[in-house]
């Protein structure tokens, strides 16, 4: 049996979820954001004592926080870690593509900016085709990624995924036979660099537990955001 770790990106500026060009030096998540992706790291390393592959989206808040959990993780675990690699599969939607999609001005208003952002996906899942990718394509191409990551996942391997929380939660849905219109639910509910567990077997993917985030949400600690 082998085992698939879901790690949701950590904390992203704004520019993230703009389409607008940024500078090729611009970082991919905030001071936070790379805080959380080693935290969600050091508590990887309690939970296993290697990974065998470790693959994310190409976003640079995905590729980011990728090489943030390795780092903190080879920090507790002598050896060699896995060559990253990057599956464009595991790309999160382009938010500001949706049809009536929320544009960057609204992520200072947290509740605007979702309130938009669900109406958006609503209209999307439902099968409005006016974006660059629609909703079944997306479904397609995020699916294959997971396909790939199973295949990397055989007996005794344990890979390290790392994507956002609609691309995440879309895989969960699927599995749990949740409506599409409703699985925006779920994705409202990640928090960054939270941690989902996949187990892969003869059966097919069985999920033992998602968004993780104790390590971050502690009164110790107090790193959980959800944007």
């Amino acid at each position: 049996m082998g085992v698939i770790y879901l790690v949701r990106h950590g904390q992203a500026p704004m520019h993230a979820y703009s389409t607008a060009p940024v500078p090729a030096d611009a970082p991919g998540l905030t001071d936070l954001g790379f805080e959380q992706a080693a935290a969600t790291g050091r508590e990887l390393a309690r939970q296993v004592p290697a990974f065998t592959a470790a693959v994310s989206g190409g976003l640079p808040r995905q590729v980011a926080t990728r090489d943030a959990v390795l780092a903190a993780f080879g920090g507790v675990h002598d050896g060699t870690l896995p060559e990253p690699t990057v599956d464009a599969g595991w790309d999160e939607y382009v938010i500001p593509a949706l049809p009536g999609g929320p544009t960057p001005d609204l992520y200072g208003s947290p509740a605007a900016y979702q309130q938009v952002l669900d109406a958006a996906l609503l209209r999307w899942t439902a099968g409005a085709a006016d974006s660059d990718e629609t909703y079944a394509q997306y479904v397609e191409r995020t699916s294959a990624a997971a396909d790939r990551a199973v295949e990397l996942a055989g007996s005794g391997q344990t890979v390290l995924a790392v994507s956002s929380a609609g691309t995440i939660t879309a895989l969960i849905a699927r599995l749990w036979g949740v409506p599409a219109q409703s699985w925006p639910t779920l994705a409202r509910a990640m928090v960054n660099a939270s941690y989902t567990k996949l187990l892969v077997g003869r059966r097919g993917i069985t999920v033992v537990s998602m968004n993780e985030h104790a390590h971050l949400s502690a009164t110790d600690v107090g790193m959980a955001t959800f944007r």
